[in-house]
This record gives structure tokens, C-alpha cells and sequence, in this order.
């Protein structure tokens, strides 16, 4: 795999791993690499420096890096990050991480199996889909669960 550092036409600067240059320059050419941030498709690399992590090591912003389970920035660069930041504090401190137990979960809840409560978690495309169409109330995160570390 191979982390690229990505640029939109908005100069967006985000992230993304793929297969191979090769496997970029095709999903790129198809449309298929959008802006994490405004969805752009007109997406290039931009210039990377090698990737050496070194905990309290700081970025060419001033920011702190992190090695943490954070994520790769501890302090968000902007408003929509810092609300982003602030969307997952808040699931993740009033609401039950399920899991992979989430579409069951879900469904049991809407069917009046299980009590009524926030929760979050992980379900396939198609898990999702079938909650969907059963009318049981679910909507995306935009991030993913932090990894779990012994």
C-alpha cells in the first residue's frame, strides 16, 4: 500500500492509501479519488516529505503530532474538523459503541426487543441497506471507530 498526500482543485490537503501508483492514476482518472473535505473529484498528489513519526514531534504547521489512537493530527487545523472532533466526543461519550452488533442491535431496538438507547457501531453495505428499507432510523458516521488497543 501507498499513503499519498492529496490535493484538490480547492487546495484541500488530505490523505489517502492506495494499491499502487498505478491503482491511483486509474481510480483518479475514473472520477473515483473525491476530496475528503468538498468533495472534488479534480484530485492530484502533492508534494510528500517522508513519514517519520516521532511522538511530540511537531508538523510544519506548529501543530502537535500525534502517534496516539487519535489519529494522525491532535489539534484540528480547521472550523469543520473542529466540529467534526466535537461530533465524535460527544457520540462517543452519550451513546454505547455496539460494534459489529450494531444492525442487530438496531433492529432489536426498533422492534421494541430491547430498550430504547444512543448507540453506534458497524454494520456491512448491505446490513444498512436492509435497515434502511425496514424503516429503522440510521445514518452514517463520518468517521471510523478508533482501533482498539491492548
Amino acid at each position: 500500500m501507498i499513503r499519498y498526500s492529496l490535493a484538490c482543485d480547492q487546495d484541500h490537503r488530505f490523505e489517502g492509501w492506495f494499491q499502487s501508483a498505478a491503482a491511483f492514476d486509474r481510480l483518479a482518472g475514473a472520477g473515483m479519488v473525491a476530496c475528503a473535505i468538498c468533495g472534488s473529484i479534480k484530485v492530484e498528489k502533492a508534494l510528500m516529505a517522508p513519514s517519520v513519526a516521532a511522538t511530540g514531534a511537531t508538523g510544519a504547521e506548529g501543530r502537535e503530532r500525534s502517534t496516539g489512537a487519535e489519529g494522525p493530527l491532535s489539534t484540528p487545523a480547521t472550523p469543520l474538523e473542529e466540529a467534526l472532533a466535537e461530533m465524535r466526543r460527544r457520540i462517543e461519550s452519550e451513546s454505547d459503541y455496539v460494534g459489529l452488533s450494531f444492525a442487530a442491535e438496531a433492529r432489536a431496538m426498533h422492534e421494541g426487543r430491547s430498550p430504547e438507547r444512543a448507540i453506534w457501531g458497524e454494520a456491512k453495505p448491505d446490513e444498512a441497506r436492509a435497515l434502511i428499507e425496514d424503516g429503522v432510523p440510521v445514518a452514517p458516521l463520518p468517521f471510523r471507530p478508533r482501533s482498539r488497543q491492548n
